[in-house]
């Protein structure tokens, strides 16, 4: 039996073309078929496998990571996203960041939002190198917009010739020592309204430019805003007004760099109030151009010498002083010698009356300098004033204690300026003359420089400014005026020509302040979230006086002083003693100007 078995096995292993007998051959054919079915079977639970319980799982997956991750929260946290769309171009360099949103979304619907100016962010990880985080950008704008207007300088204004102002800079030609009133040095006869030219001189000794748009912490626009707007003030239609601006913002928009966040990160100079470039109607009897109310120019940041209380896109920066030290030791040089001062007059005034305002407490503080043994007067208006003289007014301020700074045709003054940087301690009537304007450079705690008197006091109650100031002790006064001379070196503009070693002037207070807002924003835009809770652009000047932690701007002590004018009100004050500003007190202060030239 044994040898059988082994030749049928062997039998078994003859190739198929040799003959076998019929009954083992169909046999053969069945576990065939039976060894092909069970082939087919396990292929199919493999893919059923692989493809419907696996998939299921990776599903579920999926579904758990595209969910929005939970995010800390508080009352006081904005979930709510700017209204931006970023370019769709893909830096290479940069990767990718995605922005959260508190909408779920089904699998597979999520969507990328790539933001390009990462990269600048990231520069501020860069420990070495020393521009991280502050590159600037500076538009190359045609000469039209800046260098054309200063070759062309006689029509800058029509009462002053502006070519000598426009010298040395924009700081205007030397001023002589004779007094010995200045120091030897640094010393121009600078017009109020030259920060345009300034500031772009400035900008141009910057540590920290680049050629590289995608590295701009921000990016400045050198277009003479300022210097545009005065040459057509008087005589011109609203179209020839609106014509650079209106070029600017072509220019600016096709431009690359523009859509990285339509312009949110741009920002540009006007040495003139805001009211100059906020014109209201396409009537031809109203004032100014409309350059602060194109919808482009309400993304940039306009930095002006006086901004609107009730506006998001502009900012106060310093009125030009006199001074512009061209190295440290300059300004600290200055400083001593205002410490060391022998001022003899309590409180003192340099100005005009406003006999058209009857709501102008002027002619009151007039009266009361006039009337005091302790007040000292530099009357503007009558005759050949010594008002022009920056000899003149220097040396009044330094010789007092306190100097008085009512509102003039507008909010603000040059002379706050002046009078701060002779180490005076300034008396303010209005919040809007300094303390919602310049929040970039004086400290939110107005009490440790200044003393603020409500205007009503003077209109209404007739206080005696003497009796208010003899009532703070020696002691804090002597305090005050210290923080008042360490404040001067971010009031000034340092020479363009050169550079401050360690002191941050006006200038650098500004381009810091710009950075640190894009910044935010920027970091904002990424996270999803706004900077502020119900944001009311009508309470702007509101949200610089927020503590820290704060999003939300409420009710304000100042709210009477900025009743914002209903439509049809003119200039003048409102009921609770604000003052309400329009166009009037531009086109007062350009009437003060041409009075000024004519004496």
């Amino acid at each position: 039996m044994v040898p059988r078995v082994a030749m049928r096995r062997r039998a078994a292993e003859v190739p198929p073309t040799e003959p076998t007998e019929k009954g083992n051959g169909k046999s053969h054919t069945n576990r065939i078929c039976l060894l092909v079915s069970l082939s087919l079977f396990f292929w199919a639970l493999l893919l059923y496998f692989h493809f419907v319980v696996i998939g299921s799982s990776t599903n579920i997956e999926n579904q758990i990571h595209l969910q929005p991750q939970p995010q800390p929260s508080s009352s006081s946290t904005s979930l709510r996203v700017h209204k931006f769309d970023p370019p769709k171009e893909k830096d290479p360099l940069d990767k990718p960041i995605l922005a959260t949103t508190s909408t779920f979304k089904p699998p597979g619907t999520a969507e990328k939002q790539e933001f390009p100016f990462v990269r600048a962010l990231k520069t501020v990880d860069n420990k070495s190198d020393p521009c991280g985080g502050k590159y600037i950008y500076v538009h190359d704008l045609p000469s039209r917009f800046n260098e054309d207007m200063l070759r062309d300088c006689k029509k800058l204004s029509l009462w002053t010739n502006m070519c000598k102002f426009t010298t040395n800079a924009g700081l205007g030609p030397p001023l002589e020592n004779i007094e010995g009133v200045f120091s030897d040095e640094g010393w121009y006869a600078t017009n109020q309204f030259a920060v345009d030219v300034i500031f772009s001189n400035r900008m141009k000794q910057y540590k920290c430019l680049t050629n590289d748009s995608s590295l701009a912490a921000a990016i400045f626009v050198p277009f003479y805003a300022g210097f545009d707007v005065a040459r057509y003030l008087w005589g011109y239609n609203i179209s020839t007004r609106d014509a650079a601006s209106l070029d600017l913002v072509d220019w600016l928009t096709q431009r690359p760099e523009w859509e990285i966040m339509r312009g949110k990160d741009h920002f540009l100079v006007a040495g003139r109030i805001t009211w100059d470039f906020r014109r209201l109607s396409e009537e031809e009897n109203d004032w100014g151009n409309k350059l602060l109310f194109l919808p482009a120019a309400k993304n940039m940041s306009m930095l002006v010498v006086e901004s609107s209380p009730w506006n998001a896109n502009d900012f106060g920066i310093p009125y030009p002083t006199y001074f512009h030290p061209a190295k440290d030791s300059e300004v600290f040089d200055w400083q001593e010698r205002m410490r060391n001062l022998d001022r003899k007059w309590l409180f003192s005034f340099a100005g005009a009356p406003r006999p058209d305002n009857p709501k102008s407490i002027r002619g009151q503080i007039i009266d009361q300098c006039r009337n005091s043994n302790v007040g000292k007067l530099l009357e503007c208006d009558f005759g050949e004033s010594k008002c022009h003289s920056p000899s003149s007014i220097m040396q009044m301020f330094q010789g007092s204690l306190f100097c008085l700074q009512p509102q003039g045709d507008s909010y603000t003054r040059r002379s706050a300026f002046d009078s701060m940087l002779a180490g005076c301690i300034p008396v303010f009537f209005h919040p809007g003359s300094a303390y919602t304007q310049y929040t970039w450079h004086l400290p939110k705690n107005y009490s440790t420089y200044s003393v603020f008197i409500p205007e009503d006091d003077i209109r209404k109650r007739n206080m005696s400014i003497e009796e208010r100031l003899l009532r703070i002790p020696p002691e804090q006064v002597k305090t005050m005026r210290e923080n008042v001379i360490s404040l001067i070196p971010g009031l000034i503009y340092a020479d363009p020509r050169s550079e401050l070693e360690t002191l941050k002037d006006a200038f650098d207070v500004s381009v810091q302040a710009v950075i640190d807002k894009v910044t935010r924003l920027r970091k904002n835009m990424i996270e999803g979230r706004t900077e502020y809770d119900n944001f009311v652009e009508e309470n702007s000047w509101k949200y610089a006086l927020l503590e820290d932690g704060q999003r939300e701007a409420g009710g304000h002590v100042w709210d009477p002083f900025f009743s914002k004018p209903k439509p049809g009100e003119d200039s003048g004050n409102d009921g609770n003693g604000g003052t309400t500003i329009s166009a009037d007190a531009a086109k007062n202060s350009w009437k003060s100007e041409q009075r000024d030239k004519t004496q």
